[in-house]
């Protein structure tokens, strides 16, 4: 059995797309002017349908974070231990990723990321985790 990985659906295809160039990408409301992740079809603040796709440097703080010392789930065994992140975009949105390139002692809230594009080799994906800004 395989890792399971996004596949992406005609309402997040952009944003998957955006990552394989290497660019994080939300939508934001036309109507309102609010952003939004998690993709979605319409505006969940004014309920307007005429959302944008929009690139971003993705750049954002640490909301929130813990440290997983057991896989998630077997297929994840040699990723332990996880950095699970909730990162707060510059933006506004939050999102959930992982944090790479960062010492555990150094993982504090309210640090600054920016994004690590992480191409999966023969899975023609790339995930979006997060890294110290410095």
């Amino acid at each position: 059995m395989e890792k399971p990985f996004p596949i992406p659906t005609p309402t997040s295809k952009p944003f998957w797309d955006g990552l394989a160039a290497h660019q994080v990408r939300i939508q934001q409301c036309r109507a309102c002017h609010s952003w939004i992740f998690y993709p979605r079809v319409i505006c969940p603040r004014c309920w307007g349908a005429d959302l944008e796709w929009k690139d971003i440097a993705g750049t954002g703080t640490l909301y929130t974070f813990t440290i997983g010392r057991k896989p998630t789930h077997p297929l994840f065994a040699d990723e332990v231990p996880q950095l699970l992140a909730v990162v707060q975009l510059d933006e506004g949105p939050r999102l959930t990723t992982t944090l790479v390139n960062v010492k555990e002692s150094e993982i504090r809230i309210g640090m600054r990321l920016r994004p690590f594009f992480d191409d999966i080799a023969g899975r023609n994906v790339t995930l979006l985790r997060y890294q110290p800004a410095a």
